[in-house]
C-alpha cells in the first residue's frame, strides 16, 4: 500500500477536486476503527479554515452536478453514518462552533429498536436544526448478500418508517459498509435519490455521477492532506464491474480520459503496479484470485485516481 501512495505523491497540487468525507462514532474510545477524538476533529477543522476550505452542505455540490456546474477546487462536504449518540453527545457541539453543515445517514432501525448506542428519534429531530438527515438503510445489511426481494425490503420498510418518524422525506442515500454491486446500485437507483455516496476514497468533479459519489473515512489520526491531494480521474470501467463468489479477477479494462502515456493499477490483494497507457486505455490480465469478500482496485495518473470496490455478490451474473 506504502508504494502506492508514493507513486501517487509524486505529482500532487495543494487543492485538488471537492471531496466528501465521512465520520462514524466520535470520542468514544471502544471503538478505533471507526473513532474520531475530539482533539483530531478540531485539528481537521482547523485544517480546513487555515488552507482555506469551503465546508459547504452536501445539497449544494449535489445541485452543482446536476447543474453541470463547475466545482470549486475547495469544496468540502462532511458526513455521519450510522447516527450513533457518540455525535449528539460530543461531535455537534463542535461542528455548531465552527458552523460546519454536515449530512447523517440514519440506520433505521437502530433508532427505531432504540439500541443503546444510537440516537433517539427525538435527539435525530434536534440535529436536524444544523444538519441534514437522510437514508442509510433499515437494517444496516451487506447488501450484495440480500436478493433483489430482501434489498427491496429494506428500501421499503426504512424509508416508510424514517418518513413516519422524522416527518421528511431523505434525498440521499449510503451505502451500509460502502458495499454494493451494479445490481445493488439499480435497485437503489430505482428509488429516486438525488444522489448515491459510497465509501471509496476519491475526489469528485463536475463529470462525477451523483449516484455514485466518493468518500473518504476520516478516522483515528487520517492523513488529511494525503485525502485532499486527490483529484477525479474522468473513466469508464468496462471490466472488473463486481466480483463473482469464486473471486476470480480475470482483467482490467478501463479507458481514462488522459493523454497520458503511463498510469498506475492498485489491487489491494496485490499491491501497484506501473502500466504503459495508449489513448487513455488501461489494460491488463490479471488473473488472480482475490479471497477477500471486498477488493478495492485503484486506476491513477500522476494524482487522478478512479477507485472500485468490488464486493462478492453471490446474486449477480
Amino acid at each position: 500500500m506504502k508504494s502506492f501512495w508514493l507513486v501517487l505523491c509524486l505529482n500532487v497540487m495543494v487543492w485538488a477536486d471537492a471531496h466528501i468525507f465521512i465520520y462514524h462514532r466520535f470520542n468514544d474510545s471502544r471503538y478505533p476503527t471507526t473513532n474520531t477524538t475530539l482533539e483530531e476533529l478540531r485539528k481537521e477543522f482547523d485544517y480546513f479554515k487555515k488552507n482555506g476550505y469551503e465546508v459547504i452542505p452536501l445539497e449544494k455540490l449535489v445541485n452543482a452536478l446536476h447543474n453541470k456546474e463547475t466545482i470549486p477546487d475547495n469544496w468540502v462536504v462532511l458526513t455521519i453514518d450510522d447516527n450513533y449518540k457518540s455525535f449528539y453527545e460530543h461531535g455537534l457541539a463542535l461542528f455548531k462552533e465552527y458552523n460546519y453543515p454536515f449530512s447523517m445517514f440514519v440506520y433505521v432501525g437502530a433508532t427505531e429498536q432504540k439500541y443503546g448506542d444510537f440516537m433517539s428519534w427525538d435527539q435525530l429531530k434536534e440535529i436536524a436544526k444544523y444538519g441534514s438527515l437522510e437514508f442509510h438503510s433499515m437494517n444496516h445489511p451487506h447488501m450484495t448478500e440480500l436478493s433483489d426481494e430482501a434489498l427491496k425490503k429494506d428500501f421499503d420498510e426504512g424509508l416508510a418508517l424514517f418518513e413516519k418518524r422524522l416527518g421528511i422525506k431523505p434525498r440521499y442515500f449510503s451505502y451500509p459498509f460502502g458495499e454494493f454491486s451494479p445490481r445493488v446500485k439499480n435497485i437503489a437507483t430505482s428509488y429516486g435519490f438525488q444522489a448515491i455516496l459510497n465509501q471509496t476514497m476519491g475526489a469528485v468533479a463536475s463529470f462525477s455521477d451523483p449516484l455514485d459519489l466518493d468518500r473518504s473515512a476520516l478516522v483515528g489520526k487520517s492523513d488529511l492532506g494525503g485525502f485532499l491531494k486527490y483529484k477525479a480521474l474522468e473513466t469508464t470501467w468496462f471490466e472488473p464491474t463486481f466480483l463473482g463468489e469464486d473471486g476470480k479477477l480475470t482483467s482490467l479494462h478501463v479507458k481514462a480520459q488522459t493523454n497520458a502515456t503511463k498510469g498506475g493499477i492498485y489491487i489491494s490483494e496485490h499491491g501497484y503496479q506501473e502500466v504503459s497507457l495508449s489513448d487513455g486505455i488501461f489494460k491488463a490480465e490479471l488473473n488472480k484470485i482475490l479471497t477477500k469478500e471486498r477488493t478495492r482496485v485503484i486506476v491513477s495518473v500522476g494524482n487522478k485516481i478512479s477507485t472500485k470496490l468490488l464486493v462478492k455478490d453471490k446474486f449477480s451474473k
